[in-house]
């Protein structure tokens, strides 16, 4: 497959100033080929939709190359209409085979208790890579595509793939860090997240927040798995759960990771669905730190055996998508 170059700089000086233009002139490249967009540093204050295969989004370092936007959920659109979560994104990213690496993607809208959800990143694809990468915000930072099958509160999906197929990605996160307080990275992708460090925000409250929302479809073997990462905080301690059902078959793995002590002893959450608590599975394996409490995590968790552990590798979760490029 041909690999098409592009150079963004803000000042003029490459193929493109905006990655907006770089976006366009991605899209007016042949359908059959792959398309590489540099970023130089500096910050980049765009909203920005994508929708194509194979793209990758490669910036010069991550604290230096900064996407950013500050749409938020409740704010009154000219229809009278709420924004919603789902068009609060700073970049919605709509392909497969989609790579992102060394940069900072940020909606910096602010605390959700004022201005609701404000996403930073839409992702929504199947193989899609995220290596090195920063995803910064408060509630709903990071969503990892798709919708559930239905809503519950009329609305609730507006945006742009509301009424489209809810085709179940794979997802890679490498050394990532990412940020939040509420539900801030949810969705139905299968998302495995590699030594990643998980920040959870203070709010002000008990409790703190919530780390995962998933909505894992129903008969999905994986959700979202975490391996050898780091869970970090600047909340008091037993304030923040790992996770809770945004819809009952949420599906959530933590192995092998140093849990720090603002994590709650019962761990997980139900969301006060008690069928979710049949119909969900929450496990951990060999997890450290002081978050880390097998013996008080809630009953309908799960500590897994060896051998049950040994099912979450990539090679089951990620490689074994035939399509997914290593």
């Amino acid at each position: 497959m041909e690999t098409i170059t592009i150079y963004v700089n803000p000042n003029g000086t490459k193929d493109a100033a905006t990655i907006s233009e770089a976006f366009t002139l991605a899209m007016a490249a042949p359908a059959e080929s792959a398309v590489e967009i540099h970023l130089a540093a500096g910050t980049y204050k765009e909203k920005l939709d994508l929708e194509r295969d194979h793209i990758s989004l490669i910036g010069e370092d991550a604290e230096h190359t900064i996407i950013t936007f500050d749409d938020y959920a409740l704010f009154m659109m000219p229809d009278n209409l709420k924004r919603g979560t789902f068009r609060s994104y700073t970049i919605f990213i709509h392909g497969n085979h989609f790579t992102a690496k060394n940069l900072t993607f940020a909606n910096t809208a602010g605390y959700g208790a004022k201005i609701g959800q404000a996403v930073a990143v839409y992702a929504d694809g199947d193989c899609m890579t995220f290596e090195n990468c920063r995803f910064l915000g408060r509630q709903d930072t990071l969503f990892t595509a798709p919708l559930p099958p239905t809503v519950i509160e009329w609305g609730g999906f507006r945006g742009p793939r509301e009424h489209a197929p809810r085709d179940n990605g794979t997802h890679y996160y490498k050394n990532c860090y990412i940020e939040g307080d509420v539900d801030f990275i949810f969705g139905g992708a299968t998302a495995y997240f590699e030594e990643c460090e998980i920040f959870s925000m203070a709010r002000g409250g008990d409790p703190e927040g919530y780390v995962t929302a998933a909505s894992t479809p129903e008969g999905k073997p994986y959700g979202y798995v975490f391996d050898r990462c780091r869970f970090t905080s600047d909340c008091a301690p037993e304030t923040v759960y790992l996770g809770r059902p945004w819809r009952n078959f949420a599906k959530t793995v933590i192995l092998r990771s140093e849990l720090g002590a603002h994590i709650k002893k019962e761990g997980w959450h139900d969301w006060n669905k008690e069928e979710a608590r049949e119909q969900s599975f929450y496990a951990e394996y060999e997890n450290y730190g002081p978050g880390a409490s097998p013996e008080t995590r809630v009953s309908w968790s799960h500590q897994l055996t060896a051998e049950e552990a040994a099912r979450y590798t990539k090679e089951n979760i990620l490689w074994n998508n035939a399509d997914f490029q290593k």
